[in-house]
């Protein structure tokens, strides 16, 4: 059996036990910080730095002045707009650690393998039960590759089923060397036009299809859209997705991810500006004419993920 370095570190932002969703059976999600990407309708945007962020709750807010005598960088005046001044604040935390309502609180932290795997096997029984296990997400979890590899090998040896949710814009030799180690790729595929690409996450897109290409070739893999108006909601963007998912030999079945702005209140606690404000969900009956255009180029498709 392959030896696992328990000592190797990460950032985590968050562990979310009893998904149902992100694999199969029942699972325990890893976020892990970074992404190189910024997708304007991110869900997760405290995902997007690879450091810790300070996140204000206003709602919270007893103004009792203590975090201001706390901040050395003086980044904290309640005549800001969100309380706190970005360009100024050096996230060291203090303000959290005196904020006596946790109207400030940091988020992500750093975490060894050994602490991932001690939390993630409170659960252990369930995924026996259910066919369930681990899967890593982000921000991008790839980006953080020998962390990812050896939680992954951790996994593995206690016989863990393990997955990941990925944009896939990274490195051929990162997905080599990862992922042999992961039994499913839930992998991104957001545009097959570089340019709208570029436009709504901030990144070209060649990349990415090149590593779908070789990541579908190692393990399982499907393919996930996120279908947003005004980007990628239509006719001719999700047939060039489906009939680029559907000449992947090994590719067997696409997801349809609806919009939906759940995350739109963390961009306000992160002092920042949500882009797609006021932006509608995509109607079920466009989803099912999507999902007829996929279904025609021989993928099983699933609305939801």
């Amino acid at each position: 059996m392959e030896s696992v370095n328990y000592s190797a570190k990460g950032v985590v932002f968050d562990i979310q036990r009893y998904s149902i969703h992100d694999g199969p059976g029942i699972r325990t999600i890893v976020f892990l910080k970074g992404c190189p990407l910024r997708c304007k309708w991110c869900s997760n945007p405290e995902s997007q730095s690879y450091k810790p962020d300070l996140l204000y709750r206003k709602g919270l807010c007893i103004e009792c002045g203590r975090c201001i005598s706390a901040c050395k960088a003086k980044a904290i005046d309640p005549k800001n707009k969100y309380w706190v001044d970005r360009t100024k604040c050096t996230l060291c935390g203090e303000c959290a650690l005196v904020c006596p309502s946790g109207a400030l609180s940091m988020k992500g932290k750093e975490m060894t393998v050994e602490e991932v795997i001690k939390e993630v096997k409170k659960d252990d029984i369930q995924y026996y039960r259910s066919n369930g296990g681990v899967t890593l997400s982000g921000g991008e979890a790839l980006t953080q590759p020998a962390f990812a590899k050896e939680i992954f090998k951790a996994c593995k040896a206690k016989g863990w089923h393990t997955a990941i949710e990925t944009e896939g814009f990274v490195n051929e030799d990162v997905i080599r060397d990862v992922v042999p180690y992961i039994d499913l790729v839930l992998l991104d595929i957001k545009s097959i036009s570089s340019e709208p690409h570029k436009k709504f996450t901030g990144v070209d897109n060649e990349k990415i299809m090149k590593a779908a290409k070789l990541i579908q070739e190692i393990t399982h893999t499907i393919i996930r859209v996120p279908v947003i108006p005004g980007f990628n909601a239509n006719e001719e963007e999700i047939t060039k997705i489906a009939q680029f998912a559907g000449s992947l030999p090994n590719v067997r079945e696409l997801h349809l991810l609806g919009y939906h702005n759940y995350g739109e209140g963390k961009y306000e606690l992160l002092g920042r500006e949500y882009e797609l404000k006021g932006v509608p969900k995509v109607k079920d009956e466009e989803l099912e004419k999507y999902k007829k255009i996929v279904e025609s180029y021989g993928l099983e498709c699933k609305i939801g993920g």
